[in-house]
Order: C-alpha cells, then structure tokens, then sequence
C-alpha cells in the first residue's frame, strides 16, 4: 500500500520539488504552506510521516509537533524536521520535543528517503509489537531497541568519546554519525582501528572482567550516541542467551573484516593504499556511486597507514587523472572504476 508524506513548507520552491521529488520515489504526497494549515491536514489525511519545517508563518514547525504530539490520533506519526536551522541547541529543542529525525537544507534525496524509509520501519516495527504485547528479546536488533531506551546524547565533528586508559563501564550504538577508533604510536600518530557508522556497537567489548580500553575513540562528523552500561547489557545476555550469541556473531564478522582489510593495506603500494582506503570510506559511510565523502586527510592517511605528505601527492595524481575531485575536506569519486582497477 502506498504510504503517505504530508510536506509542511512554506517556501514555495522548496515544497514544489521536493513534492515532487517525493511523489517520484512513490509516495502520495499532501503538502501545506505553513504550520496551521498542516495540521488541519494532518487530522484529514492520516500520514504515514510528517516532514516539516520549522521557520514558517502562523504556526511553526515547533508548535507543530508539540500539537501533533498531544494529539491521540497523531502522536505516533514519524515527525522529520526539515531545516535550514544547524545550530545544535535547536537539533536538540527538535529531539527534546519528539522528533524523530532532522535534516538540514540543502539535503541529498537520498537523506530524505532514507529517514522516511527508517521511520517508516520502525513504525512498522513497533505496531507489530502492539500486536504481541510481550514480544521475546531474541535478536540482535531487539538488543539495540534497548540501548535506544536510553537518554540520546549528541557530539560535534571532532569530539572524544573516550580515550585510551579510561576504565571501561559501556558500550556505545550510533545512531547518526560515523566514529573512528584509533591507537597512537610512539610518535604520537593515529593508527585507524574501525570506522563505525549508523547501527554499530563501539567501545571495549569484554564482560567477563574489570577492564581498561585501550583505545581511543572520536566521532568524524556530528553524531548522536547510545551508551549503555556493561553491567546492564551482561544481565540482557544472562536472561537471553541468543542474543549474546548473535551478538558474538556480528562482532566475529565484523573482527574479520577488520583484520582483512589492515592486511592488504599493509601490503600494498602506497597508491593501492589510497585508492583501497578512499573506497572503504565510502563503503563505511554507505555513500551513493558518484557522491561526495567527507574525511580528512589526516583520517584518511591513518587508514591507509601512510605519511600525510604521500597521500596529498597521490590524491593529486587522482585528480589529475579526473579519478576524483577534492574541495577541502570532501572528496568527490568520479571514476569507481578507476579507483578499483588500482585495487
């Protein structure tokens, strides 16, 4: 059954195209100029989600939600706010007050698909569960619909999680953003250890005894973390066995292609190098063919274990070559298969 947008945006232009950018990935789609109007829509025509802005007349998008939210009827509608508003205090006003989701203008499709696929499946997720009212804790997945019960915590690009020495008292699931983990050497240079992304569990994993993390941990964009206490997901694992072995499962996957790909970086050239690591990036950061990459430099010769000064001369080759384009700290991929030839 076609799910249903309603599209509350007072810039003409803005609601226009994305409408129809909309109505092009298959939904049906209500759209309303300002806050007022969109609610008086909203009780009419049910929607699956709701994606409004937050600066318009009469009513904002605010007031909106709140309104929404009080509402039997509507309160357990996904809510997206689309914004031009970045300024982290009033991301977390938005998510204070039950927001689902938001996305700053201008915005890729596919952010915009993506949060509604998202919140699309876990209303549907969570109107299964009405339906069995004591589901069983048996999955992987169900383990982080616990840590989501936990308060949502929000760090800029650049920021520590946790460093290196620090005891180890929780674990951590991302729920937006990516986060390296890293060593240091002798001299004081990042080794890359893992990139986590959205749905993956960080942090020193071992339950059995009192330990110290060993490494260090800092998020690569802004992202948004669930830190659960060790102590709490070791009782989950007492009372649900098969989570713990799911569990296991993931990390052993996961430990794996850790381990493959610091292998063949280490033996491969230092174009090889770059080429492998500017692909893996964009593999962890689930990026569209063609797009853009955000990583430094600095991020970027640390996964590939090479000096700073040879990765700028090979990325130089890169775009001369036409293989990729780089505008600070993005890099665009114009040639994939160039780039996995070099591979």
């Amino acid at each position: 059954m076609t799910k249903k947008i309603l599209l509350i945006e007072d810039d003409k232009t803005v609601r226009e195209n994305t409408a129809e950018l909309l109505e092009l990935a298959q939904y049906e789609v209500e759209t309303a100029s300002n806050g007022k109007i969109g609610l008086e829509k909203a009780v009419n025509f049910m929607p699956d989600v709701v994606v409004c802005d937050i600066m318009m007349p009469v009513m904002d998008g605010y007031e909106v939600l709140e309104q929404v939210s009080s509402n039997k009827a509507l309160k357990t509608i996904p809510f997206i706010f689309l914004s031009a508003k970045t300024d982290h205090k009033d991301v977390r006003k938005g998510m204070n007050l039950g927001a689902d989701d938001y996305l700053t203008k201008p915005f890729e499709e596919e952010e915009l698909i993506d949060a509604i696929e998202s919140r699309l499946a876990k209303a549907d997720i969570l109107s299964t569960a009405e339906i069995e009212p004591e589901p069983s804790l048996n999955s992987f997945e169900a383990l982080k619909e616990i840590f989501r019960k936990e308060p949502l915590k929000e760090f800029k690009a650049g920021t520590s999680i946790f460093e290196s020495g620090q005891a180890s008292n929780s674990i951590y699931l991302i729920e937006k953003g990516v986060v390296k983990t890293y060593k240091l050497d002798e001299n004081g240079k990042e080794l890359i250890t893992a990139i986590n992304k959205v749905n993956d569990i960080f942090g020193n994993l071992s339950f059995t005894r009192p330990s110290q993390l060993v490494e260090f941990a800092a998020t690569m964009e802004d992202t948004w973390l669930y830190e659960i206490s060790k102590a709490k997901v070791k009782d989950l694992f007492n009372e649900h066995p098969k989570v713990m072995f799911e569990f296991i499962d993931q990390l052993g996957e996961h430990l794996q292609e850790t381990k493959s790909q610091l292998m063949d970086m280490a033996y491969s050239s230092v174009k090889r190098k770059t080429a492998q690591s500017i692909l893996l990036f964009s593999e962890r950061l689930k990026k569209n063919k063609l797009s853009q990459i955000r990583i430094s430099r600095a991020d970027l010769a640390a996964v590939a274990g090479i000096a700073p000064e040879s990765l700028i001369r090979t990325l130089s080759t890169f775009k001369k070559e036409g293989i990729i384009d780089v505008e600070g700290r993005n890099i665009k991929i114009n040639d994939f298969e160039a780039l996995e030839k070099i591979v």
